[in-house]
């Protein structure tokens, strides 16, 4: 009876998400964290702020603009809506997705794929720039940063990660082939690596997109996701090594659906809690029986690790986590 209550609150949830509504146990975040159809989330923290930054999922013709959402403690969250979208990006005519941030020397920066391009099609990852973390966001270059297929890589799912050293990495790539670059100080291009080339790349074993890289006690831990993204068997899996160059040997699947509370859990980003070792992973997944690749909705769940530093596989819950202000 617990169980049948808990998928008809959960059911309802997505009901009023879909409705532009919200309600939910606020003792808890509940999952979703926040109502209507977003998937791919990147999530940062940005002073005693978290952040979310999500893909607008709905079909490719539909996908034009992006919303981000704040809060300060996981459990409530406000809305930003439009904060870039192909008005602002000229070359972008359909399918923005899978932004990913960062804060730099003042700025804050957003990085976005378009056009679902393939060869010899205008399209791939972009960045865009602002002054506050809600933006609104300005095209930096008025085309792609990246616009061409390279080393088998889709130019899309981009991750940027800045370095304990500094030195800013961007990960991307689909059609199962994944790349890493270095940007530059102002995001604007690529650095070469110390052997003149401009591309590596680092395609561990059942690698398909969505990768995130994070670092934690001196261990580089790369994850990614598998499976088709509109299907029940989306998953995330992960490697560790000891440079954000790899070699990255895959160690197994620790985020996967479960067939009493959702499916097709993947495409995600982690969060740290500042000096602490807590640890969140922020992620999409599908609702139970529904057939629609596109009705996907960002979840939060704790993300812990095991003695030897592996991370131990995550339950999705319909839940999600308790407040945590981060002062």
């Amino acid at each position: 009876m617990k169980k049948t209550l808990k998928h008809l609150l959960c059911a309802a949830a997505v009901i009023a998400a879909a409705a532009g509504t919200w309600a939910a146990d606020k003792t808890t975040s509940g999952n979703p964290v926040f109502p209507g159809w977003y998937a791919d989330p990147e999530a940062i923290i940005y002073g005693d702020t978290y952040w979310v930054y999500p893909t607008y999922s709905y079909p490719f013709d539909e996908q034009t603009f992006f919303d981000c959402f704040s809060s300060k403690d996981l459990v409530n969250w406000t809305k930003h809506e439009k904060i870039l979208t192909n008005e602002e990006v000229k070359w972008a005519r359909r399918a923005m997705w899978a932004p990913s941030v960062i804060q730099h020397k003042g700025k804050y920066y957003f990085f976005f794929a378009a056009n679902d391009v393939h060869e010899g099609e205008i399209g791939g990852i972009g960045v865009a720039a602002a002054d506050k973390p809600e933006g609104p966001y300005k095209d930096l270059l008025g085309k792609p940063l990246i616009g061409h297929i390279i080393n088998g890589a889709q130019p899309i799912d981009q991750f940027v990660y800045k370095d304990t050293d500094g030195q800013i990495y961007m990960y991307y790539g689909g059609w199962r082939h994944c790349n890493v670059v270095r940007l530059n100080d102002k995001m604007t291009g690529l650095l070469p690596f110390k052997d003149g080339s401009f591309y590596k790349e680092i395609t561990p074993e059942k690698y398909v997109e969505g990768p995130m890289i994070f670092k934690r006690n001196g261990k580089y831990y790369f994850m990614w996701s598998e499976g088709g993204w509109t299907g029940p068997d989306y998953c995330v899996a992960y490697a560790i090594a000891d440079n954000p160059m790899g070699p990255f040997k895959r160690i197994e699947k620790i985020l996967q659906r479960d067939e009493n509370v959702g499916t097709g859990a993947g495409h995600h980003s982690v969060l740290n809690i500042p000096g602490t070792d807590d640890w969140y992973i922020v992620y999409h997944r599908h609702p139970l029986n529904d057939r629609n690749g596109n009705h996907r909705y960002t979840c939060i769940e704790k993300m812990e690790f095991d003695e030897q530093g592996h991370i131990k596989p995550v339950k999705i819950t319909l839940e999600g986590v308790e407040a945590r202000p981060l002062k």
